[in-house]
């Protein structure tokens, strides 16, 4: 059984544990604001409906990562994860207005709040819950390259501090009996998850516009070329990218045109199985061109002049450019 298969079998496993968790949650907020009539707690499982749909949303999106290349998608499906980071951050920022909504009405419209110790009790039980799937998500998210999981995960997290500072407002409220003081929390929540929203959606735009490598690991990239750059060997055109998962870098290596393309390949094989142990799934295209050809220095950039003079012959074929 490979690896990859296992892999995505326990992604998919932590997706069902938070759809099951979300709606765990939305029964006990639901039951937390029957039980008290705070417009906080009615938020805070307005939110957890929110989780739901996107933990739903995370099941679909990892199917379709895991989906083999095909003919339409010869990269594979990675980027499918930044759309879904980018719904989620959409639907934070929607349920932060349908909070901001219910808070402004309360406040216009304040309300007697009752069993406020069982429906804090009630609400803490949730918030332990969320607290505990959310850690597990944005762990296996980093620790499996998901941006799907991690976002839900942070999602989570935000719920969690949701219902904090919820339970903070009705305390409040049951002891000191200022009523405004529920809808006013249920505000300072709502603005708090729209950085979250935010956050997600500026990673799934970036993403989707080709996003180099992180710092980190452009440094590893650059630290395996440079062991192997030399009077003899030189490196440009050097680009990054991620999708998802998966990694993406391409550069030229420009040695002597009197190399024969056996020892341009051997050097070319070494450098990219240093490049795998450095970063995981990672995918690799390297181009070999001789160093005294002009046109081994017009393509550094990503248009390419339409002609550029040729070396002068050598007169053997070992000073050929070949791709590899």
């Amino acid at each position: 059984m490979s690896s990859g298969f296992v892999s995505r079998v326990r992604l998919t496993r932590l997706a069902w544990i938070s759809i099951a968790a979300a709606i765990a949650t939305i029964a006990i907020k639901t039951l937390a604001w029957a039980l008290t009539g705070s417009v906080g707690f009615l938020s805070d499982a307005a939110e957890s409906v929110v989780n739901l749909a996107t933990a739903i949303m995370a099941l679909l999106i990892l199917h379709w990562v895991a989906r083999p290349p095909d003919a339409e998608h010869m990269y594979g499906h990675e980027k499918a994860e930044y759309f879904s980071a980018g719904a989620e951050g959409t639907l934070i920022c929607v349920a932060a207005a349908g909070i901001t909504f219910a808070a402004i009405q309360r406040l216009l419209h304040p309300a007697e709040l009752k069993d406020v110790g069982l429906g804090i009790a009630v609400s803490l039980c949730a918030a332990a819950l969320n607290l505990a799937v959310a850690r597990l998500l944005i762990y296996a998210g980093k620790l499996h390259q998901s941006l799907t999981l991690e976002a839900d995960g942070r999602h989570l997290m935000t719920d969690v501090w949701t219902s904090v500072g919820v339970v903070i407002g009705v305390a409040a409220v049951g002891l000191t009996g200022w009523k405004t003081l529920d809808p006013l929390i249920a505000l300072a929540v709502a603005f708090n998850i729209v950085f979250t929203g935010v956050h997600l959606m500026r990673r799934s735009a970036g993403g989707l516009m080709d996003r180099a490598l992180a710092p980190e690991e452009l440094r590893d990239v650059q630290a395996t070329l440079d062991r192997y750059a030399g009077p003899d060997v030189q490196f440009h055109a050097l680009r990054t990218r991620r999708a998802g998962r998966r990694a993406f870098v391409t550069f030229h290596v420009l040695t002597p045109g009197t190399w024969t393309v056996r020892q341009g390949h051997d050097l070319i094989e070494r450098i990219e199985a240093d490049l795998h142990q450095q970063i995981e799934n990672l995918t690799v295209t390297s181009h070999l061109e001789p160093v005294e050809d002009p046109r081994s220095f017009a393509d550094v950039g990503l248009d390419r002049p339409a002609s550029v003079p040729a070396a002068p012959p050598t007169g053997s074929a070992k000073g050929s450019r070949a791709e590899l």
